[in-house]
Formats: structure tokens, sequence, C-alpha cells
């Protein structure tokens, strides 16, 4: 019997493919997938497919590309407002100005709304349109601000969300004007002062930067067959796991920027030599996390166009930054 597609593997799959000469054949392992019914969750259907689309996108293959963008909202139209921005931005790439901004501009009003939706700003500074993402940046900020400024006795999870959302636009749009050399302006400003207020507030805690830690693929699947009393401490998958981490790092931040966090990368071997033949806790997992502070601390979140912190291979705002749209 052939083999059901997990979402881990759709992510190996998504990373060998970035980085092989020659990706035709991870393509068509996702495609045949979708194709023959073997993706194992039918909500990654769709997801199969944006990872074939975005590995060709890659290796220059436009409009295959668009087909499989194009295809993945159809497979899953109810959850499709990142498909339709790739779709957007491969349309744009393709010289199809009017329809990849038709599908953009619909998208438009989710990055007043959604802290995730900043995947529509990077189709278009991708694609040659920077000077609109600026535009959008801006215009959302003003959006944002007015909001905060009229609804006084919002929630104070409201009020949180917002001072998230202006956090990360802010520094969104600082990082952009900074890569167009344009000079700092109001909203530059702002954005320095709440990185700055960001840091402070987090050198001020005892404890110092927080961590978390982190199980790379392998050895959570070891971890679990090792200690199989730990299977109530985490999810049910590895890419589970790390998508429950992106969310708490970003809870911990406070403003969405986590500046002061980290994450500690654990081993199954590395673990019984600290624990001996004691039983693996919650507890004791806390404390081989805080022995492992000296051995070195991942700084998150990583540059939008590093690789992610998870061991992908695939850049962060590809990978588990945009994971958070869940």
């Amino acid at each position: 019997m052939p083999e059901l597609l997990t979402a881990d593997r759709i992510d190996e799959i998504g990373a060998l493919g970035l980085k092989s000469p020659d990706p035709a054949a991870f393509v068509a392992e996702l495609v045949s997938a979708v194709d023959e019914g073997r993706v194992a969750d039918p909500d990654d259907t769709g997801y199969a497919l944006l990872v074939a689309a975005e590995i060709l996108r890659q290796a220059g293959d436009l409009a295959d590309a668009l087909a499989l963008a194009t295809r993945a909202i159809a497979e899953q139209p109810d959850d499709n407002a990142y498909a339709r921005a790739v779709r957007g931005g491969l349309l744009l790439r393709l010289g199809r100005s009017d329809e990849g901004m038709a599908e953009l501009t619909a998208l438009r009003p989710l990055l007043e709304t959604d802290p995730a939706a900043t995947y529509l700003v990077d189709e278009l500074a991708e694609s040659g349109h920077a000077d609109t993402a600026l535009e959008w940046l801006t215009a959302a900020l003003d959006a944002i601000l007015e909001r905060t400024r009229t609804q006084q006795h919002a929630s104070e999870d409201a009020q949180d969300e917002a001072a998230a959302m202006i956090y990360g636009l802010a520094q969104l749009r600082h990082d952009l004007r900074e890569e167009q050399g344009l000079p700092h302006d109001e909203y530059d400003n702002l954005a320095d002062r709440l990185s700055a207020a960001s840091t402070h507030a987090l050198d001020a805690l005892d404890d110092g930067p927080a961590t978390l830690l982190f199980w790379p693929q392998a050895e959570f699947n070891a971890l679990l067959v090792r200690w199989p009393a730990l299977v109530d401490s985490y999810p049910p998958t590895w890419d589970e796991h790390r998508a429950h981490l992106e969310r708490a790092l970003v809870d911990a931040s406070g403003l969405g920027g986590g500046v002061g966090l980290g994450i500690v990368t654990g081993s199954v071997e590395g673990l019984s030599a600290f624990a001996g033949a004691d039983a693996i806790d919650e507890e004791t997992l806390d404390e081989y996390a805080d022995s492992l502070d000296d051995a070195g601390i991942t700084t998150w979140p990583p540059g939008r166009n590093d690789a992610c912190w998870c061991g992908s291979g695939t850049k962060y705002k590809k990978c588990c930054l945009p994971r958070l749209r869940a």
C-alpha cells in the first residue's frame, strides 16, 4: 500500500526540493500524493500543492508554479488567503500585473486584522512592488493606531493583539525602507522606540532571556519512543511541536518581536546523560533545558530571509513564520 504523505514529510520534501539542482522528482512526489488521495490529513492537501509551487518558483518555473497555486485554492477554497497571495505574487512575476494586483488587493484588509498577513508584503516586495508594499504597511499602521485611539474600552487581549501588530508592521516597514535606502520618518522612529523598549523590558527580567526546549524531528520521534510517558507533555506530531513553539515564542514576546527570546535544542542522548536513571517528567525537561543555556541559545526570531530555526532549510518567512496564520 502506498505510503501516506504526512505534514512532516511534506516539509521534508520541500526542504530537499529547494536545495536540489533537479527538483522535478520532489514536485512529482507531492503532486502524485494529492492526485492519488495519499495526503494523510486532507487539510494538508492545499499545503502540499503550495510547497510544490514554491519549489517550482525557486527553480524559475513560474507558469507551472502558478498552476499549482491556483489548484491549491480550488482544493481548499475555505482556507485560501495564503494560497491566493502566492498566486497573486506569481501573476506579478509573470507580468500579469492587473490580475496579480487584483488578487492581492482583495486580501489587503488582512494586514489590519491578521498578524500573519505580512506574506502580502513579501509577495509585493519580492515581485518588484516595494513602493506599494510600503504604502500598504503605512495605511495598515494608520488604521490600527486609529482603532486603538477610538476603542478605549477594548479588552486587554484586543489591546495586546493591537500592540503586537503595531510592533510587527512597524519593524517590517522599517526594514523594507532601510533596504530601499529611505531616510527615517515618524514610523521608523516608532519602530526604533518599540524595539528599544522591548529589549529594555526583557533585559530587566531577573531570569534573563527566556528559552524554550526544541527537539529536531528525529530526536522528537526518539524521545517519545524512549520515554512513552512524555506523550502527554507534547503534541502528537513534530510538526505540531514546532508550531506550538513558534506560537509560544510570539506570545512570550509580548510585542510580537521576540527580542531576548531563544531556543535550546535537545537530544535524547543528552537528556539521558543529564537525568540518568531518573524518571523523565516536565520538571526534569525544564531543568535539562536550563542546563543547555551555556551550550548555546538560538536567538528567536531569525531574519525573515534567514534559514528557519526549526532546521527545515527553508527561509523563516516561508516556514514557521506563516504557521501563525493557522
